[in-house]
């Protein structure tokens, strides 16, 4: 039974040569520098994904609480309004809330711990991301090994590249893997040791016919989302300190009406606080500031009441319906849309600056 555990801990030297060559030359850079970051949270893995992959919706029992920023007055109290309804607080991330939604996985042979970031996976070319520690804090080599297999067939192998956070507090791995077949396939990441061989930690991957969230290709759903012309406050859209209000100018219908590429970030940046989560809507704005003139850019919170929340704390928080029109079940998620109303670009977990400009200019320059 897949509970939060790899399949095996061992450390072993099998690998294609030319991929373990290069990833044991990253031995003479970083081998070693395991940083002083605290090995993160522990997650509980969400429950299995059948083929078509239907959503369940448990009732959520988040208790995380935030200070509040200022919203310019500060004497005001925000109006009390009645306890959520059952039905209102109903969460698409589990009975746990969107805390326990990242899997993880630890190997107890080799020490390391690996979360992973992104569970929604389907056929063809799919990013993967993951945080991956051990008993010296995060693991920042600059890159590590990682495949793929399905009922022991043939392995699909590719490199993940490491990205630090902003400010480094942390960081994740990135890389992608194209999966031909629905099915529970075993994943496999593989980093040097210094004697030379490798540690595997290994752990199991839904894949379904179809994902969750649009997948590259498909349409992005024409959502409703509430922007300044709808609040009398900016705090009313975002539990971000700082929000952006160039970031909630538009409602998605509004934005696949003009026929430019935009991104969409749904994010929660007042409670960030696991493992994969990263200053997005931050990112979001580095990116409006340099490629505004040519793209539009909305962030979405995850919460419908940010104001109450920051007094009241997550027992009061309502979700955004907007997670259930976009099939989202983690808690941050990037989407870029080219001007044909398409998904050209999906980011479950949080996207590095450097990973998402790329592909958003990939996007810009082919429009």
């Amino acid at each position: 039974m897949w509970i939060r555990q790899a399949l095996s801990g061992r450390t072993r030297a099998r690998a294609p040569l030319a991929l373990a060559a290069l990833v044991a030359g990253t031995l003479a850079l970083a081998c070693g520098d395991g940083g002083t970051d605290e090995p993160a949270a522990t997650a509980t893995a969400p429950p299995a994904a059948t083929a078509t992959r239907e959503a369940a919706a448990p009732t959520a029992t988040a208790t995380a609480t935030a200070a509040a920023p200022s919203t310019g007055d500060a004497t005001a109290t925000p109006e009390a309004t009645a306890e959520p309804t059952p039905e209102e607080r109903t969460s698409v991330f589990g009975e746990e809330g969107f805390e326990a939604s990242y899997p993880q996985y630890e190997d107890e042979a080799s020490g390391l711990i690996l979360v992973f970031g992104t569970p929604d996976l389907g056929l063809g070319p799919q990013r993967i991301a993951f945080v991956l520690s051990d008993s010296e804090g995060i693991v920042r080599l600059p890159i590590v090994s990682i495949s793929a297999s399905l009922g022991g067939g043939e392995e699909v192998t590719a490199i993940a590249r490491y990205f630090d956070f902003p400010e480094g507090i942390r960081g994740l791995y990135v890389g992608e893997l194209e999966f031909d077949q629905a099915g529970e396939w075993l994943l496999e990441v593989s980093l040097p040791r210094p004697d030379g061989s490798l540690a595997v930690l290994s752990f199991p991957a839904e894949v379904a016919e179809r994902t969750l969230a649009p997948d590259v290709g498909d349409p992005a759903p024409a959502s409703l989302n509430r922007t300044l012309d709808d609040v009398e406050s900016i705090y009313q859209l975002s539990t971000g300190a700082e929000p952006d209000p160039a970031l909630y100018e538009l409602t998605v219908a509004e934005a696949l009406e003009a026929a430019r590429p935009f991104v969409i970030v749904f994010a929660s940046p007042g409670f960030c606080t696991n493992a994969l989560c990263g200053p997005q809507a931050e990112i979001l704005t580095v990116l409006r500031e340099r490629h505004g003139d040519r793209a539009n850019f909305i962030h979405v919170d995850l919460y419908e009441n940010p104001e109450e929340i920051r007094t009241m704390g997550l027992g009061v928080a309502i979700e955004t319906p907007l997670l259930r029109e976009w099939g989202l079940h983690t808690p941050e998620w990037t989407f870029i849309v080219g001007a044909d109303g398409l998904v050209a670009g999906r980011f479950e977990a949080f996207a590095p600056e450097e990973e998402l400009e790329e592909a958003l200019i990939a996007v810009l320059d082919g429009a």
